[in-house]
């Protein structure tokens, strides 16, 4: 106690002269606690271990499923999956950030920042800094300059590729987002890792990185500093809508390409036609937009939102309800009047039983018990973990993690990750909790969606 209140007199000592040394340990003084702010329309899901593996027989005899206990830490988590509106305001803010940057590029002054005597920024190349808060409304009819630079930029189809003389159609192909990553499993391999190289004297030590580093694209890069460990992405960002012819054969599914991802009346269904890399670099940009808002505050930025890692995904289906097979609790799919819990494809193929042919809104069904909605049926969902049959046998007990981001050249079997959930098109089985699946990383379905999480900072 004595000690306690003997640092509590030092701190406050040390707060009101930042030039007092009481040679004690009493910590860096000044650094206030933070507490990262609730993400919007996530749902806080508890650190707790639970039994992951199957709840029921193993059908298909698959044989890819063992049951042992397993902890998982606190995060939050979409409350449902990735919406259309939701996913289109990242295709428009790519689309806006093309267009801003190619302004700002020409010399259109409003959207270029300026110090306070109106002096252009520039980065180390000499290019303008863009002003990303400068007013950016292509709805309206842009006059001059500004209106020939979008249309030079062909950010909308034109000419021959142009379908409709009534609407503005995007050109899909300029759509593509950049982003930086770093590779932690790269750098934490001990032949990476820097040391400190002193040959005595009056010379000044210096740091090596000594080691290698395996890009995505494959090539090989000899580790010099910590940068060798950020990699960069590009990655077509806009949804594959023709994914609802492809999935089918001889399937009249043609209005669902013209109309799922563009109507409004689909805003608020789930994302399809997405790729796992989309999905990665969705996370990635939902992360800065929201960092990039709380530094205008002087905030400190949060976790990063991700994919969730597959144990992550079963714990928060489960719901806090031990050895249940479905995320409602019990083992039927219809509750007492007689009506479906979920969508899926019921019966003998009777896909309107369930009261929707495609995948329906989200949140039609109720939700779970920690109060997420779709996490069976409706689309499945991309999970950050790479697929193989044995992962619950090397992996850890402690928020068992396996990933690998395939290169192009890798063999097909290298780029399988694990999607959860089941599907308005998939039978009752693939809606169990504990039922694996997988889909190409590179491959895009018209059943399969994604949400994100964020790990929790601190204690819960």
């Amino acid at each position: 106690m004595k000690r306690i209140i003997s640092l509590l007199v030092l701190g406050a000592l040390i707060g009101g002269c930042t030039s007092y040394d009481s040679g004690e340990l009493v910590g860096v003084p000044g650094r206030k606690a933070y507490t990262e702010p609730d993400p919007f329309g996530m749902l806080f899901i508890p650190a707790g271990s639970y039994m992951m593996g199957t709840s029921d027989q193993d059908i298909t005899w698959t044989q890819n499923v063992v049951p042992r206990t397993v902890t998982v830490d606190a995060f939050w988590m979409d409350e449902t999956e990735i919406t259309n509106n939701e996913y289109r305001q990242f295709v428009f803010w790519v689309r806006d950030s093309i267009i801003r940057k190619e302004l700002a590029v020409q010399g259109i002054e409003d959207f270029i920042m300026k110090d306070l005597e109106g002096v252009p920024y520039e980065d180390d190349n000499g290019d303008p800094i863009i002003d990303w808060d400068a007013e950016l409304d292509i709805s309206k009819d842009r006059e001059g300059n500004i209106k020939q630079i979008i249309e030079d930029l062909g950010i909308y189809y034109s000419g021959a590729e142009r379908l409709s003389p009534f609407a503005r159609e995007l050109n899909v192909s300029k759509l593509i987002y950049n982003y930086y990553w770093v590779d932690h499993n790269q750098a934490a391999k001990s032949s990476n890792r820097y040391h400190v190289e002193y040959s005595g004297g009056n010379t000044e030590p210096v740091v090596l990185y000594e080691g290698t580093v395996v890009r995505p694209d494959g090539t090989v890069e000899d580790v010099t500093s910590r940068a060798s460990f950020l990699n960069r992405d590009w990655v077509a960002i806009y949804p594959d809508t023709l994914v609802w012819v492809a999935d089918f054969t001889y399937s009249y599914n043609e209005p669902m390409v013209n109309m799922y991802f563009n109507s409004p009346s689909y805003d608020n269904y789930p994302v399809v036609g997405i790729t796992w890399k989309q999905a990665k670099a969705f996370c990635r940009w939902r992360t800065n937009l929201l960092n990039r808002v709380l530094a205008r505050s002087d905030m400190q930025t949060v976790q990063d939102y991700r994919l969730p890692i597959e144990a992550e995904w079963e714990y928060a289906a489960r719901g806090n309800l031990d050895h249940s097979m479905y995320p409602w609790g019990g083992v039927y799919l219809r509750n007492r009047l007689g009506c479906f819990v979920a969508n899926f494809k019921p019966l003998r193929g009777n896909y309107t039983d369930d009261g929707s042919l495609y995948p329906t809104r989200v949140g039609t069904f109720a939700a779970n018990e920690y109060g997420l909605y779709d996490m069976a049926g409706n689309v499945s969902e991309w999970t950050i973990t790479a697929y193989d049959p044995s992962a619950y046998v090397f992996s850890d007990d402690m928020n068992p993690y396996y990933n690998y981001d395939a290169r192009p050249d890798d063999p097909p079997v290298m780029k399988r990750k694990v999607i959860r959930g089941g599907s308005w098109k998939d039978v009752a089985r693939y809606l169990q909790v504990s039922v694996r699946d997988y889909e190409y990383q590179d491959t895009a379905k018209s059943y399969i969606g994604f949400r994100c999480v964020r790990s929790y900072l601190g204690a819960n």
